[in-house]
């Protein structure tokens, strides 16, 4: 049974969480809401397409339709298949790097920066914590040659113009013993793909049986 709610809930990445919030406010979109799942899970990749599909059937007779927040994200194609299996659409592209970026943009960093490892503002706020200590780098820094051995620079996807930020960005390439390169990217394709949902009158979430 669907809502006859004239919302869209988008189920989204915690790491999206106030890129999120501030397209829809900024462009007064107030037939959107969103609903985040833990920010963790950006280093688990494997608990995403189950706790999206819970999060669907939780909400799918509350809301007119169901957007994923997520791009493909690590999980190798499961999360396209909990789309498919609800006949949902989710963000485009493999990764959020790509989506900030813009999918051709990106593609020519790619080619012209072999062997980057990516930021973007969330990961820059909370590197220590989802990068130094969730690798155990700050107990075990032998591991630093380990992961990051083979990288050459750090890419920082800026969406915000914030010189704090990039600080943060230097002292993080710092840590690593790489080079910073910083693209001013604003939203990227995610603003224009969140202000294109719309509600419709028909059912956008199916085969919940």
């Amino acid at each position: 049974m669907m809502s006859t709610c004239n919302k869209t809930l988008i189920i989204a990445c915690g790491a999206l969480a106030r890129e999120l919030s501030e397209v829809v406010s900024i462009n007064n979109l107030k037939h959107i809401e969103v609903e985040c799942l833990p920010a963790s899970y950006h280093n688990s990749p494997d608990k995403i397409p189950a706790a999206l599909e819970e999060r669907i059937l939780k909400h799918s007779a509350d809301y007119e339709q169901i957007f994923v927040g997520y791009a493909d994200c690590g999980t190798g194609g499961k999360v396209d298949k909990v789309c498919e299996k609800f006949g949902l659409k989710r963000l485009s592209g493999s990764h959020c790097y790509e989506f900030f970026a813009g999918r051709e943009n990106f593609a020519n960093i790619q080619e012209n920066n072999i062997g980057s490892f990516y930021l973007t503002d969330f990961l820059v706020r909370h590197f220590e914590r989802l990068v130094i200590k969730a690798l155990w780098i700050d107990t075990h820094p032998e591991l630093l040659n380990e992961y990051f051995g083979n990288y050459t620079q750090v890419v920082y996807l800026a969406q915000t113009d914030d010189p704090k930020l990039e600080e943060l960005a230097r002292e993080a390439a710092k840590k690593l013993g790489l080079e910073l390169v910083i693209k001013k990217t604003d939203y990227g394709d995610l603003e224009p793909e969140i202000i294109s949902l719309s509600t419709s009158k028909e059912p956008k979430v199916s085969n919940l049986s």
